[in-house]
């Protein structure tokens, strides 16, 4: 596998072993508000865009939907590295962009300038920068590109579609959001309900009950959180993950909380909406991100100020 046109080490920050950490990918628009530069680069093209981004180097960007998540990923880390200085099971971000090694001091700049721990900045010339993503071991790939999102989701690597908004950084410690199924559990569900109606669907989970529900594309992401939240107890971790799901929790809800119990995967609250919006427990949640394949529950998230980040 080729190495991406040019990878930018960040000797700021401590380098982490990817075959033990959780490596989550970011793009440059998912992480910062790039929204009048990716305008300009569509206008202009490449050569506008590049000059823009060299003449602006120093100035640092606006903070992206993605920016608080990976604020408090850090502060995760510093609080694993307080427990365990050894410790190598930790977050590693790297920056995953198609700007080019001319234009990305910017980037570099503005990570810097807001304390960001982000160990590598890969500069990617190709159209398809996500064929890199299994080289540098990624976990979790962040993008506000669409086709980005499904070539990666294709290589069997989890993933979301960030949507620009304003984000107001919550405090720690780092929450995040799973819907359930299509998200930390496959779709079948959502087939039968699809197929037979709600009625088909409830028959179904009856049936099924003791069988775990099959594996949904952030399921893998879940687990690595799942065993960094085990370092510590419930009352001082660092991390705290939420169920919200439409199911509702007298028909639907035991088989879901057989198939964590199955996994192995600890949740500290879920919610059985059964079908009621998500947007006013989203509110109260607060998380840095909260991860749904349905497009009305990310709009409901974004209208109470909630970072979204669409599974397709």
């Amino acid at each position: 596998m080729a190495e991406p046109e040019s990878t930018v080490i960040n000797t700021n920050v401590k380098q982490k072993d990817p075959s033990t950490a959780l490596v989550i990918a970011v793009t440059t628009r998912a992480i910062f508000s790039l929204e009048e530069e990716h305008q300009l680069y569509l206008e202009k093209g490449r050569e506008e865009y590049t000059r823009h981004q060299q003449a602006n180097q120093d100035k640092p960007l606006p903070r992206g939907t993605a920016f608080a998540f990976i604020q408090a990923v850090q502060y995760v880390n510093e609080k694993i590295l307080e427990n365990n200085p050894a410790e190598r099971d930790l977050f590693d971000i790297l920056v995953l962009s198609n700007n080019s090694p001319e234009s990305g001091a910017r980037i570099i700049n503005s990570a810097k300038h807001y304390g960001l721990e982000i160990s590598k900045f890969c500069f990617v010339s190709d159209e398809d920068s996500t064929q890199y993503l299994k080289s540098h071991g990624v976990k979790l790939f962040l993008s506000a590109d669409r086709t980005d999102v499904c070539n990666a989701l294709r290589r069997g690597v989890s993933a979301a579609l960030v949507f620009q908004q304003e984000v107001q950084a919550p405090s720690t410690p780092l929450r995040i959001v799973f819907d359930g199924d299509a998200v930390l559990f496959s779709n079948e569900t959502d087939q039968i309900f699809q197929e037979q109606g709600l009625e088909g669907a409830v028959q179904y989970e009856r049936a099924m009950e003791a069988v775990p529900i099959g594996e949904g594309p952030l399921k893998a992401f879940a687990m690595h959180l799942g065993k960094m939240r085990k370092k510590f107890s419930q009352e001082k971790s660092p991390i705290r993950t939420y169920l919200v799901t439409a199911r509702s929790g007298r028909d639907m809800g035991i088989r879901a909380i057989k198939t964590l119990r199955e996994w192995g995967l600890p949740i500290d609250e879920a919610f059985f909406m059964d079908g009621a919006p998500k947007g006013p427990i989203l509110a109260q949640i607060q998380p840095h991100i909260f991860f749904d394949d349905g497009l009305h529950n990310i709009q409901g998230a974004q209208n109470v100020g909630v970072p979204s980040a669409w599974v397709p």
